[in-house]
């Protein structure tokens, strides 16, 4: 008991006595990549892309739908016409067939639709996924170029979130956070990114 008492003193005294050295020669930076990330001028950009992607696919399969949906208006006017006893044996012979081919083509429609949907969404997530990476890489150069000329020893990511859902980073003196300098450095373009090619 009184061995680990000691050892557990020592270790403290340790601790102690190592702590300011080790702060006084670690130089320690801290980011917001959440907010870097979002007030990136070409992650505005991005996401303007991708909503009209997004716009184009959903008129595209609002149009199939439409199609779709006249396709089985046709048959039940076609069901309806067969319910009519006036009609001759002939002319519901030849609704019949009408209406089966009908049915078939709607069939192939929906088949149609429902791959549709599935292939633009995996697109639209591909696209999402290349242009996140992109924008990654863009910030990330210029975090790397920053830590190299300013010789941090380590850099945290105050919108960080640990495997319990509580932020990585409890506490930062605010002198130690330089997001404002890489988003400024990244939007430095961004007139020039926005002005039309002649």
């Amino acid at each position: 008991m009184l061995k680990s008492l000691l050892s557990a003193a020592i270790l403290t005294t340790a601790v102690l006595a190592f702590t300011p050295s080790a702060n006084a020669q670690m130089k320690v930076g801290i980011l917001d990549m959440n907010a870097v990330f979002t007030q990136y001028y070409r992650t505005k950009d991005a996401e303007a892309k991708l909503n009209e992607s997004r716009a184009a696919a959903k008129k595209e399969l609002d149009d199939r739908l439409e199609t779709l949906k006249k396709a089985m208006e046709e048959i039940n006017k076609i069901n309806a016409d067969l319910e009519k006893p006036e009609l001759s044996k002939d002319a519901k012979e030849k609704a019949a067939k009408s209406r089966d081919e009908k049915v078939a083509e709607a069939r192939n429609l929906d088949r149609e639709i429902a791959e549709f949907r599935g292939t633009r969404e995996r697109q639209l997530q591909e696209q999402f996924v290349r242009m996140r990476k992109d924008i990654i890489d863009d910030i990330m150069k210029i975090v790397n170029d920053k830590v190299k000329s300013a010789a941090y020893d380590i850099v945290l990511d105050k919108s960080g979130m640990s495997m319990g859902q509580v932020p990585v980073v409890l506490f930062s003196a605010p002198n130690l956070d330089f997001s404002k300098d890489i988003i400024d450095t990244l939007n430095k373009d961004a007139d020039k990114a926005a002005a039309p090619k002649k």
